[in-house]
């Protein structure tokens, strides 16, 4: 079975000297967490995550979950494990007080979610959707919905699902056919069939609250026709206790290439009873609150499976002797040399060891913009951070999801052989996380939404406020000679990041089909310019901790060589993919058909 420890001294790192949240003064809510309260958290769920989680992440994707009369029944364990969960708390720590939550920021929380996704990932979908659900409802909810529901699944006593895609409708959400009826009473009779429905039902929870997207009578046709409903499994009783079933069900379980031991159920709404959240027909806009919020989740999951799988990776990379190191023997004193002193397991795992820690970083700062969005005293600066938070989010999930399934990918040929079997867990961590890719948008859609909306749409006037951040950063730093690597690395790619949004803000209006040739790259580029800019961030703290004689010289002296790493080896890559849109795009899309 793979072993997982916590990276709970890089948590402090993003969090203390990275990002400075406990000096965030002007963020509502802030002052009331400090250090010693983040890191027991974090303890907490490190110990939780190890010891209840991790045992079960192997035992659920062999032993699946089962449909029975109707009724999806978890793996062994999931429900012990469930129940604990909720006793802990751990679903409250980042929603609102008003609702039973302990309304702590989202940059601490995000780090309950990697260690959830790294050790059990199924598991932690069931909370994690529920949490989306809690978002959309709390954001666009009347308050008669909002109590309701809302403290029931802040508790964990109900969980939330989210049911967008039908069998003829996936992406293009304008063409979904489920309908909602209006009854007495301010509800709606919701009748359709959704699919590909996570934690869609199970044994877990007392009570699921669906949120359903479906089409009143003579709406609008497309996506200005859909609405958003809350759609109980049980009725609820005035009195807030369970009433009886609700005309909905699970009516058939995914066969999935992985995610065995989370519940992914074809749905059918027969008549259901349902509540309207937010507005008539403007339900995409309420389901987005969700989606961008799942979107980052998915980037979490993906940080989470690859740090484990790279955790493992090296472990085992130490302990095997095979073959020589090329330049003569290492350990002459054993028959053979562990794969670790071999050219190409390094690079593997440098590459590895560089993205997680440089993502972490990433994950953490998206996490802080939408804190100062939500809890900023100054109205424009807590705009700045969501319009910044909103260009990023395809680049949390696209971005991160793509090089994280690639890590773990290397994490198993590390491995050799024992990494494509099951005992040592790596060919599930590959299984589990190819989804990520998929789910929430698939990333094509990611990086059409990255130009499309996020570039396009304002003519780089947000990409802009984050290139002058860059660009300060830069100046600050280039009189500093040991920091010239990391800065010329960076200046290099945000350089190729700049040529390449340019080339295709030149085309777009002309050449509209060329810029879904180029999304892809962009998309890659851009996410190895921010990570960039984060490890060339990383750098000037770690060289300012070892000229300050920091006890930890370990530690800062691996920030450091993996920093130099991650411009040696990611940053170059801009180059690359630059050229890559600049030259291929238009023959991509000139292609002639008939000759595929």
């Amino acid at each position: 079975m793979p072993v997982y420890q916590a990276p709970l001294r890089d948590y402090q790192f993003v969090l203390n000297e990275l990002l400075n949240v406990y000096q965030q003064d002007e963020l509502r809510g802030f002052d009331e967490i400090d250090i010693d309260l983040v890191n027991a958290i974090l303890q907490g769920m490190a110990e939780f995550s190890t010891e209840v989680m991790l045992p079960l992440n192997s035992a659920g994707d062999l032993e699946g979950c089962r449909l029975e009369a109707g009724q999806v029944k978890t793996a062994t364990g999931f429900k012990a494990a469930y129940d604990q969960f909720v006793e802990n708390g751990w679903g409250t720590l980042t929603s609102d007080p008003e609702y039973g939550g302990q309304g702590l920021p989202a940059v601490v929380g995000l780090f309950i979610l990697e260690m959830t996704a790294a050790t059990n990932m199924s598991f932690g979908m069931y909370p994690g959707l529920t949490h989306g659900a809690y978002s959309a409802i709390h954001a666009h909810g009347t308050e008669a919905l909002k109590q309701k529901y809302l403290e029931k699944m802040v508790t964990g006593e109900w969980t939330g699902t989210m049911n967008l895609t039908e069998s003829h409708a996936g992406t293009d959400l304008a063409l979904l056919r489920t309908k909602a009826t209006p009854l007495e009473e301010e509800t709606y009779a919701i009748s359709g069939e959704k699919i590909f429905i996570s934690s869609g039902d199970h044994d877990l929870s007392e009570n699921i609250v669906h949120l359903v997207l479906a089409r009143l009578p003579n709406a609008p046709a497309g996506v200005k026709g859909i609405s958003l409903f809350a759609v109980p499994k049980y009725l609820i009783n005035d009195d807030g206790s369970l009433g009886e079933a609700n005309n909905v069900s699970a009516t058939g379980l995914e066969h999935k290439m992985g995610l065995h031991g989370n519940a992914t159920c074809v749905m059918l709404f027969d008549g259901a009873v349902g509540e309207l959240v937010g507005e008539a027909n403007q339900g995409l806009r309420a389901m987005f609150t969700m989606m961008n919020e799942a979107r980052l989740g998915v980037g979490i999951q993906g940080l989470g499976v690859s740090d484990i799988a790279y955790q493992n990776a090296l472990m085992y990379a130490k302990d095997r002797l095979q073959g020589r190191a090329l330049s003569g023997p290492k350990h002459s004193d054993k028959a053979a040399d562990p794969i670790l002193v071999h050219g190409d397991v390094r690079r593997m795992l440098l590459a590895q060891k560089a993205f997680n820690e440089g993502t972490r970083g990433l994950m953490g700062q998206q996490s802080l913009w939408l804190d100062t969005a939500s809890r900023h005293s100054d109205p424009n600066q807590a705009k700045q951070a969501g319009m910044l938070a909103a260009l990023f989010t395809p680049v949390v999930k696209g971005f991160v999801t793509d090089q994280a399934f690639k890590a773990c990918i290397d994490a198993q040929q590390v491995f050799g052989g024992h990494g494509y079997v099951h005992e040592w867990g790596m060919e599930q961590f590959v299984r589990d996380l190819r989804v990520s890719m998929i789910y929430e948008g698939t990333n094509g859609v990611q990086a059409l939404d990255l130009i499309g909306r996020k570039l396009l749409s304002d003519k780089g006037a947000v990409l802009n406020l984050w290139s002058k951040m860059v660009k300060h950063f830069v100046g600050e730093h280039q009189g500093n000679s040991a920091m010239t690597p990391y800065v010329m690395g960076l200046v290099h790619a945000a350089e190729d990041l700049e040529k390449a949004t340019g080339f295709i803000v030149s085309q777009a209006e002309k050449s509209p089909d060329m810029i879904g040739a180029a999304s892809m790259p962009y998309l890659q580029l851009m996410g190895i310019t921010v990570l960039a800019w984060i490890w060339a961030r990383t750098a000037s703290i770690a060289l300012r901790a070892l000229d300050e004689e920091t006890q930890e010289r370990t530690f800062y002296q691996s920030k450091l060589q993996t920093a130099q790493c991650y411009m040696d080896y990611w940053a170059v890559q801009t180059s690359s993919l630059r050229l890559q849109i600049e030259s291929s795009s238009h023959t991509m899309t000139e292609f002639d058909d008939a000759l595929f």
